[in-house]
C-alpha cells in the first residue's frame, strides 16, 4: 500500500497494492502496521456507507468539538470527486481543498483528518461509499459549509443544473460565516 502526501498536509491518499488474476482481484483496504509506520494513528470505530444518483453532491460536513471526525473513505461501486477541504483557521491551507477522484476502479482511499471538511460529488451514474470514521455519529456537533461556495472554488465536474443536494446541504452556511465563528484553530 503506498500512502501519498497530498498539497495539504494530513490529508493523504491511500493507494494499495492489487493482485489480480484470472479469478478477480485481491488487496488490503486497511492495514494498522503500514499506518502506524507512516506515523498515521488512528482507531476507526464506526463503518458507514451510502449509495447515490449521478450529480448528488454529499457535503460540506464536519463534526465539531469532542465529536470531531477524521474518515478513511472510497467508492465501493461507480465514481465519485472527493474533497476535503482544510476548516481550521490559522492554518497554512486555511480554506483550501483537495480534490482526488475515488473510483471502484482505481481503488483509492482518502484519508482526511479532524478539522477538515468533507464532501464528494458522484460522477457516475450511481455510486457505493464508504467511510470509516475514528468517532461516532453525534447529530448535534453536526456542521456544514455550502458546498458551492465562490470562496473556496471548487469544481465538482457536475453541471448546476444536475446537482442533487439534500435539504441540509441547500441550508448550510457560508465559508464566510464559519470563517466569523470557525469551528476548528489550527494547533501545531
Amino acid at each position: 500500500m503506498r500512502i501519498i502526501k497530498t498539497a495539504i498536509e494530513g490529508v493523504y491518499i491511500i493507494e494499495p497494492k492489487i493482485f489480480k488474476d484470472a479469478r478477480g482481484y485481491f488487496y488490503e483496504s486497511w492495514n494498522q502496521k503500514a499506518f502506524e509506520e507512516a506515523g498515521l494513528h488512528y482507531t476507526w470505530v464506526q463503518d458507514n456507507q451510502s449509495k447515490s444518483a449521478y450529480g448528488t453532491v454529499r457535503g460540506i460536513h464536519f463534526q465539531k468539538g469532542q465529536d470531531a471526525q477524521a474518515k478513511l473513505v472510497r467508492a465501493l461501486q461507480g465514481r465519485v470527486l472527493d474533497v476535503a477541504v482544510d476548516l481550521r483557521k490559522g492554518s497554512p491551507t486555511y480554506g483550501r481543498h483537495v480534490a482526488v477522484e475515488l473510483s471502484e476502479d482505481n481503488h483509492r482511499q482518502l484519508l482526511i483528518p479532524r478539522g477538515f471538511g468533507h464532501g464528494f460529488s458522484v460522477l457516475s451514474d450511481s455510486a457505493v461509499f464508504a467511510y470509516k470514521c475514528d468517532n461516532g455519529y453525534a447529530p448535534k456537533s453536526e456542521g456544514s459549509v455550502y458546498f458551492n461556495d465562490e470562496g473556496l472554488s471548487i469544481d465538482w465536474q457536475i453541471d448546476k443544473d444536475k446537482v442533487m443536494l439534500s435539504e441540509k446541504d441547500t441550508k448550510a452556511q457560508s465559508f464566510a460565516d464559519y470563517s466569523r465563528n470557525p469551528d476548528f484553530i489550527y494547533d501545531e
